[in-house]
């Protein structure tokens, strides 16, 4: 199999977080615990920023603003793929940039829509990602690689795995 240029693993990299929409964004506490809680990507094209709505008085805003190094994962069972995006990430008070990023969907946690008081977008700006996709589409076709894996001695594939400079 040929290597995949810069261009083509951003390519992937930008469908697999299409495809996964919630990511589960990972910062620091002030005494150096991580936390990890679910966010709804929005629904914008992947160019190596990631959005997502959230309160300006929230855990997840003083966190980024105590540390701004974030991660964040995302992993799609139904393509057997897996993203992990190391970045920076910044709180924003940004109207155009919300109207522009807003979706009825948000209403359930923002029961106010843009006008809901402390509602802030968060920015993360990655610096890289690294995705893995299965060689196997099949759950089933995996799990017997593994088991044959674990008789054999021999390491399972685990199909494809890419570092990308964002």
């Amino acid at each position: 199999m040929a290597e995949k240029t810069e261009q083509e693993k951003r390519e992937t990299l930008k469908g697999l977080v299409k495809d996964a929409r919630i990511g589960m964004l990972t910062t620091m506490t002030a005494d150096g615990r991580h936390v990890s809680r679910p966010m709804a990507v929005q629904d914008v094209e992947f160019d190596g920023d990631l959005w997502f709505f959230t309160y300006s008085d929230s855990d997840l805003v003083q966190q980024v603003r105590t540390h701004p190094q974030v991660n964040v994962s995302f992993s799609d069972d139904k393509q057997h793929a897996w993203v992990s995006i190391a970045g920076s990430a910044e709180q924003l008070t940004d109207r155009a940039k919300a109207e522009e990023l807003w979706n009825p969907m948000l209403k359930a946690w923002f029961p106010d829509g843009l006008e809901t008081p402390n509602l802030t977008l968060v920015k993360v700006h990655a610096d890289t990602a690294e995705y893995w996709e299965s060689a196997h589409s099949s759950r089933v076709v995996t799990l017997l690689g593994m088991a044959k894996a674990a008789v054999t001695g021999k390491t399972p594939d685990a199909g494809e795995n890419e570092t990308v400079q964002l």
